[in-house]
């Protein structure tokens, strides 16, 4: 341990002024006493940015320079709040308001409510799934679970952009942000929203702070009553701020410049939110006489593991990366990071569990040891192979595999067919395990291609595919196994990881382990299109997901695992490849050309790899847009007619009767229900498309290899304006 990283605990409060200030390292004791002007520090990953900026905090306090109650510290979690608050207690500092943006703006707005507005303020709600599915039912329109959070997502990054429903189509079109539903619904959406809260007079977390900076803009005698408490200000992890966020820290500021800003653009992870780096780059713009401070000793990690982090950053593009900060490891030297590859990703788990299993006997304590995965739906494999080793584990930041909502839902549908599969229509095609599974599961949202774009709906898709990939590796270990068997390996799989939840390994994807770090770290499946993920497609969205890597490399003090595997299942195509961001640093690859980047010293030749033209080129998937009003269609009954409900029809009326007489005689000969021959929306489908060969009727969702021939010369010799009537003899 270090005192730079590891001094969250004193064994008693410093006696001076001056002895606050001691066991600082130079750059630390800049900060620490720069009290006046504006002051930026750049601190790059484990260069102990909580320990300078609560310093400087108690320094001054201490000094008699500033009053306790005068300071406001802000940052983004209540853990992150919470801490701060301990080590300024901890320095003789208490009294101190370190705080949320979010808090920090309800306690001012509760306060001042009765003088800027008069009454009781509105009801502050702490979800919003069911608002905005009120909202979706007074616009008729369907949201799904997944949807309902992916346009709950869309409503908080519009307000956190200071974005109106009626501008939010150009606005996302300009931020690049792929909508999960068509921009026009999403801005109608969100519309209804804001109608839903004015009648039940509620607000939500984004109003407490559009409503707080909205008083302080129109009343200026309480803007200038917060000044008069607020005289010094210190924002932690500046680079997540948000444009609304910086608007209320503008207001509460006024004209004064006594503010501190703490952040590191190389871990911007969250642009998505709409958190943006900025305004931490455009400080010194804003603040001309800004102090500047470089934080970049480390005292986290190994010159090992932060050699492999500087290389990452050395080989990014953008304006972030323009801004790097060039780390230099304080700690003895350790072990290289071992770089791992798999032939497929259950022996890439199992590998991962038994080198932890490895360390655990060795005495490495579990709750030293974290497995990083880029997505939640890698974590069901890790849970099984550590469960399989027998070591404890706990998951952070994601719901266990088969505790998600989706995955339940699946569990259900799938133990229903075992049970009555045959009369299931759904089933009438399939022909093994595999195509079983997938038949139902396309009724819970699976689909052959995944979604485009990422969110809820994406998470739920990746879900639902691990089950799919699952019923395909075990019929091929159990050939001849039933969708019963199935059902029964996935409840014995269920209750086998109810593994403890303390002092175990910790499971959590690189999102979740932001301000976390451990002993060591197996960072997994850095493979191409997963790091970087397969939606991430403009350069800017590339360059996140590097310096998402970025932050899961400085979470290892000691020892770092990289691995990935060649292919999804065992026996499957090795045609998978390491990420990209690998190239030149991994053992045994060469870096790809490219324009050298501006940097320190570090001992990594400056080169920038062909981001773009080394990987697979991606094929892009087309949703599927209404053929009468262009808007994107979700529904899959929509989807297999290619147009809105609502919208107007051009089918065939007397070509649709003459199917449904033909289906009919079909269903009486064949002594079954009449959908399952074809669907209603088949046949509309199919009536209105009126189809001339057997390509044509083949593309119509709904008919299916075995459908086609078994019906197709009758239903084209219909939709021709011949009879069909010979076709209850064919097989």
């Amino acid at each position: 341990m270090t005192a730079a990283t590891h001094s969250t605990l004193f064994p008693q409060v410093p006696d001076s002024a001056d002895a606050v200030l001691e066991g600082l390292d130079p750059e630390q004791r800049e900060v620490a006493t720069a009290l006046h002007g504006p002051v930026c520090v750049l601190a790059g990953a484990g260069t102990g940015k909580t320990r300078a900026i609560t310093h400087r905090i108690a320094y001054g306090v201490r000094a008699g320079i500033l009053h306790p109650s005068s300071v406001l510290a802000v940052t983004f979690t209540n853990r992150a709040a919470g801490e701060m608050r301990g080590r300024l207690r901890q320095l003789g500092a208490a009294g101190v308001q370190a705080r949320t943006f979010h808090s920090a703006a309800l306690r001012q707005l509760q306060y001042f409510w009765p003088k800027a507005v008069g009454g009781s303020m509105p009801r502050l709600v702490d979800r919003k799934i069911q608002l905005v599915a009120d909202a979706a039912a007074a616009c008729r329109i369907r949201l799904d679970r997944g949807e309902l959070r992916d346009v709950t997502a869309e409503i908080e990054w519009s307000k956190v952009t200071q974005t109106v429903p009626a501008d939010y189509a150009p606005a996302a079109a300009k931020a690049g942000r792929e909508s999960p539903r068509d921009p026009a619904e999403i801005a109608q959406l969100y519309a209804a929203y804001e109608d839903v809260k004015r009648e039940r007079s509620v607000i939500d977390f984004e109003d407490v702070l559009l409503l707080t900076v909205a008083v302080l803009q129109d009343r200026h005698d309480i803007a200038e009553q917060i000044r008069a408490q607020y005289q010094h200000f210190v924002v932690d992890e500046y680079q997540d701020v948000s444009p609304l966020q910086q608007r209320l820290l503008e207001l509460w500021l006024g004209e004064r410049d006594s503010l501190c800003v703490v952040g590191d653009a190389s871990q911007t992870i969250y642009s998505f939110t709409g958190a943006t780096p900025d305004h931490l780059l455009d400080f010194r713009t804003r603040h001309p006489g800004a102090t500047v401070v470089k934080l970049v000793r480390d005292y986290r990690s190994t010159p090992q593991v932060v050699h492999l982090a500087n290389g990452l950053l050395a080989q990014a593009r953008g304006r972030a990366a323009d801004h790097r900060l060039e780390l230099v490891s304080q700690r003895a030297a350790g072990p290289e990071p071992v770089y791992t590859e798999y032939t497929d990703e259950p022996a890439e788990a199992e590998g991962a569990a038994r080198r932890i299993r490895e360390l655990i006997d060795s005495g490495v304590p579990a709750s030293e040891i974290a497995i990083l995965f880029r997505t939640n739906a890698q974590s069901e494999t890790y849970e099984q192979a550590l469960a399989d080793a027998a070591v404890p584990y706990q998951l952070r930041g994601a719901e266990r595999f088969f505790d998600r909502p989706e995955v339940r839902k699946a569990g259900i549908a799938l133990r229903g067919a075992a049970r009555f599969g045959g009369n299931d229509s759904l089933l009438d095609d399939a022909v093994d395990l595999p195509s079983q599974v997938r038949a139902v599961l396309s009724g819970e949202g699976w689909t052959s291609q995944p979604p485009a774009g990422s969110g809820a709906v994406r998470e739920r898709w990746e879900s639902l595919a691990a089950l799919v990939h699952l019923a395909q590796d075990f019929a091929a270990a159990k050939p001849g196994a039933t969708l019963a068997d199935l059902v029964a390996e996935l409840d014995e799989r269920a209750n086998a990881q109810h593994a403890p939840t303390v002092q175990g390994v910790t499971l959590a994807s690189l999102h979740s382990a932001k301000g976390l770090e451990w002993d060591v770290v197996f960072l997994v499946g850095v493979a191409e299109g997963m790091m970087p993920i397969t939606y991430a497609k403009t350069d800017e969205q590339i360059e996140e997901e590097r310096r998402l890597l970025y932050v899961g490399v400085t979470r290892a003090r000691e020892r770092l695992h990289v691995s990935w595997a060649l292919s999804r299942s065992p026996g499957g195509r090795p045609n998978r490849r390491p990420s990209r961001f690998l190239d030149g640093l991994r053992p045994g690859s060469t870096p790809t050309m490219g324009r050298a980047t501006a940097g320190g010293a570090g001992g990594i030749e400056r080169g920038i790899p062909g981001t773009r033209g080394s990987a697979p080129r991606r094929v892009q998937r087309v949703p599927a847009r209404c053929r009468v009003c262009g808007r994107t269609l979700t529904d899959a009954g929509e989807m297999k007619l290619m147009r809105c409900d609502d919208c107007p029809s051009d089918m065939n009326e007397g070509l649709f009767e003459r199917l449904r007489e033909w289906r009919a005689d079909q269903a009486r000969s064949s002594g079954q229900p009449a959908f399952c021959v074809f669907t209603d929306r088949t046949l509309m489908a199919i009536a209105e498309s009126a189809p001339d060969d057997e390509r044509e009727l083949a593309r119509i969702p709904g008919v299916g290899m075995r459908k086609l021939t078994r019906y197709g010369a009758d239903v084209l010799a219909i939709c021709a304006g011949q009879s069909g009537a010979g076709s209850t003899d064919r097989d």
